[in-house]
């Protein structure tokens, strides 16, 4: 899996993230005694985000290993490649379909209970709290993220994954909350338009590398599809 996509994703789709979080960030409660504390303040809310979405990385990066040691890792890829592309697809196609933002409403707004607490500070320890629950609020672009970081096939790779795509959403995010107004509006509609077809890219990308075509980098040819404790068996166990 290429991980410098993660942070491609991150990065263009974080006009994305400015739309959904970007009342949050707005809302911060940043020090006010100078913009050096605020920049710290608001570095330690996106650390918080990056540090849920690397225990997500974990997780799927195990799943993804489960996966590869059983022999399915290559159909893995395929299918969730086709998903990824799918979430761009299938809202064009299907209008009056709801959307991920939609199903987890009731959701969403539990878990927005839960900020009120900690918006009630400044302190820096409520600045990476409320990013810590930020990281688990439903969003399309992370499902997207923790795709990719399901087809690193590993704990270490799933959760690097997920932190150059936490990366890659900090430059917009940082300047909502330090100045969202600065942010010119036709540079977040530039960027949201584009986002969608990075995510198709990386879709057909991670299709491309499950398919083994034999493309070097792109689709390179897959080892054996015996699993690994099958060959571990033959290996010890001679005909």
């Amino acid at each position: 899996m290429f991980l410098w996509t993660a942070f491609l994703v991150g990065l263009i789709g974080s006009a994305h993230c400015a739309g959904m979080c970007g009342p949050i960030a707005l809302a911060l409660p940043l020090p006010s005694d100078g913009w050096i504390r605020r920049v710290a303040g608001g570095l330690i809310y996106n650390s918080g985000r990056i540090l849920t979405y690397m225990f997500l990385g974990a997780v799927f990066g195990l799943l993804g290993k489960g996966l590869h040691m059983a022999g399915f890792q290559r159909w893995a890829s395929v299918v969730v490649g086709a998903l990824m592309i799918a979430f761009v697809v299938m809202p064009l196609l299907f209008r009056k379909m709801p959307s991920v933002n939609t199903v987890f409403e009731g959701y969403s707004a539990r878990l927005l209970g839960g900020f009120r607490k900690l918006f009630r500070s400044s302190s820096y320890p409520s600045l990476f709290g409320i990013g810590l629950l930020n990281g688990i609020l439903p969003c399309g672009l992370v499902y997207v993220a923790v795709a990719g970081a399901l087809n690193t096939g590993g704990v270490v790779p799933g959760m690097m994954y997920m932190a150059l795509f936490g990366a890659g959403t900090i430059p917009v995010m940082l300047a909502v909350s330090l100045a969202g107004s600065m942010i010119s509006l036709n540079l977040r509609i530039f960027i949201n338009k584009l986002s969608p077809y990075v995510i198709v890219l990386l879709g057909v990308l991670i299709i491309l590398r499950g398919l083994s075509l034999g493309i070097p980098y792109i689709s390179p040819k897959a080892e054996a599809l015996t699993p690994v404790v099958e060959k571990a068996n033959s290996c010890c166990h001679p005909k």
